[in-house]
């Protein structure tokens, strides 16, 4: 519906832009929902933010668009002018019942778009370092990541997802290293543990699965000669351990691609002769600089530095080479907030690599504020003090865990209280949403048994839902298709919760207020159960792309 009113607004104003009774703008039409229902169902300030620019009062300005909307589908009942110049919008009443048969023929691809026809993208997230389990913030860019590609396969896209395993370089060794100090350690050796070493319970875990493979064999070695072994190992294990925690939490990715595969391979060496031979590497005090100032980073970066040794970079402008290269027309890396710094450069790399920047879209995830009776749990992956993703997901469950990680847009912190999580109130929004579901499910189970039969939505006479609160939810169900797009233009997840959020509120309150099953009104019942089952059908649908499930019961 907003998507068919932002036309009819940018048509009128093209019409009396043709016919120079207003100075033709582009226009950027916002529209809301009155919350008092006799501004109408629809509202917008557009003749408010084109009055300065038109030198036109507000009003007046809103008569003229009113005056030139076509309406050719006959949705609207009538259009207003109110306030300083919002134009308010009344949709008739039979375009309501035209929403739920609609609802009724499309089923599960109600919302579904052609936006991403015949594209496909890729969504590469997590890629935490296989140094250490994750934490909850690494479980907040999982959540995101499987959403939004949940969200553009709706849209049409064809998604692809990929983990980059950071497998190569200096947090490796750092690993390889600690595991091999804490053997030392169980084999009686005495040595001393650096502060830069990660210091987690796990290292020593791994350390005691080393002696049981190995036994002694390395016990005679030297503190600062670690064997390559226990840093393959022990990214290994950790990996999997990762791999196990993702798909506990509902995230199973495509491909994993391998930091190291690019060295082995010889892609970060090629890429440097290939930059070396264009000119966009230079060099300078010995080393070797990316030339990516030039492509609108705010300074150039090193590549190679002057003892030989390749930066993260090099390995980073090998592998988006190699994204590019498999020919996606969109690619998506979801990151941390901390890499907030790297986006202009990574930037300035697809255009150095002879794409379009815009085809890069980089997804900054912001910190997650673990919150365990009123204090702040600290997670620093080195010093060993952090929750896991695991251990919040064995407490709160799944579903409670993604839902309250897309609750809040990706780049704005979020707290996330334990004890609301396990909560079966209002005040735990997913099961709020989640009871939705399970409350229709006994709905239907009742007119079952007691032998009515839910209509079709075009057998049903539907226009007996005529309290406001049913034209509210009918109203509600008739922006989904809006807000996917939305969610998917913008890649924003977080959309998703809100709608449900509403659409929740909006059905418990009608759901305390009436009957759905009527005995003295069989017609009434019918068109209620229909509104029910389409109620039903989006909260299933919606909860699906944030990976959360439906329930049958609560």
């Amino acid at each position: 519906m907003n998507i068919h009113l932002d036309e009819l607004i940018k048509r009128a104003v093209k019409r009396a832009g043709d016919l120079n009774l207003i100075k033709e703008l582009p226009v950027k039409v916002e529209l809301s929902v009155p919350k008092e229902r006799s501004h109408g169902h629809f509202s917008t300030n557009v003749a408010m933010t084109l009055a300065s620019t038109q030198k036109m009062a507000p009003r007046k300005l809103a008569q003229i668009i009113i005056d030139h909307l076509v309406d050719e589908e006959g949705i609207l009942d009538r259009v207003e002018i109110a306030g300083p110049g919002f134009i308010n919008f009344f949709v008739r009443p039979g375009y309501w019942r035209s929403c739920l048969l609609e609802i009724g023929r499309q089923g599960k691809d109600y919302g579904r778009s052609d936006l991403g026809l015949g594209k496909t993208a890729l969504v590469e997230f997590v890629s935490a370092n296989p140094t250490g389990p994750l934490h909850v913030g690494h479980g907040r860019g999982a959540a995101v990541g499987d959403s939004l590609a949940r969200i553009l396969r709706k849209a049409g896209y064809q998604v692809s997802t990929e983990y980059y395993t950071n497998d190569a370089g200096n947090q490796i060794a750092t690993l390889g290293r600690s595991v091999f100090l804490r053997y030392l350690t169980i084999v009686g050796k005495d040595v001393e543990f650096p502060e830069n070493c990660y210091q987690g319970d796990y290292i020593t875990d791994i350390a005691r699965d080393m002696l049981d493979t190995f036994g002694g064999d390395y016990a005679d070695e030297l503190p600062e000669q670690t064997p390559d072994a226990f840093a393959k190992i022990a990214a290994k294990v950790i990996l999997e351990g990762i791999r196990d925690d993702l798909a506990q939490f509902g995230v199973e990715f495509d491909h994993w691609f391998s930091e190291r595969s690019l060295y082995d391979q010889g892609a970060v060496d090629i890429l440097i002769k290939e930059f070396k031979e264009k000119g966009l590497l230079y060099q300078s005090e010995e080393a070797w600089w990316f030339n990516s100032s030039h492509f609108g980073d705010e300074k150039d970066r090193v590549v190679v530095r002057a003892n030989g040794v390749t930066t993260y970079l090099a390995s980073d402008l090998a592998y988006h080479k190699d994204k590019f290269e498999r020919n996606f027309d969109l690619v998506v890396d979801i990151w941390g907030a901390d890499h907030h710094g790297y986006v202009d450069r990574m930037k300035a790399a697809v255009a150095a690599l002879g794409y379009q920047p815009d085809r890069l879209k980089i997804i900054l995830i912001y910190l997650v504020n673990l919150l365990r009776e009123g204090k702040q749990v600290s997670m620093s992956t080195r010093s060993g003090e952090f929750v896991t993703l695991k251990e919040v997901v064995d407490e709160v469950g799944k579903d409670a865990a993604r839902f309250i990680f897309l609750s809040r847009r990706s780049d704005a912190p979020l707290d996330f209280d334990l004890e609301v999580a396990k909560k079966e109130s209002s005040e735990n929004l997913v099961y709020y949403v989640k009871y939705v579901h399970a409350r229709i499910v006994s709905v239907l189970n009742l007119a079952a048994e007691r032998e009515i039969s839910v209509p079709k939505p075009e057998e049903a006479d539907l226009l007996q839902l005529t309290l406001p609160e049913e034209t509210d939810i009918i109203r509600h169900l008739s922006l989904y298709p809006d807000c996917l797009e939305s969610a998917a233009i913008n890649m924003e997840p977080h959309r998703i919760v809100y709608y449900l959020t509403e659409l929740a509120s909006l059905f418990h309150h009608y759901y305390k207020h009436h009957r759905f099953i009527d005995d003295d009104n069989p017609g009434l019942t019918g068109a209620r159960l229909v509104l029910a089952g389409a109620v039903k059908l989006i909260v299933k649908e919606g909860l699906d792309l944030l990976g959360v499930e439906a329930p049958d019961k609560m």
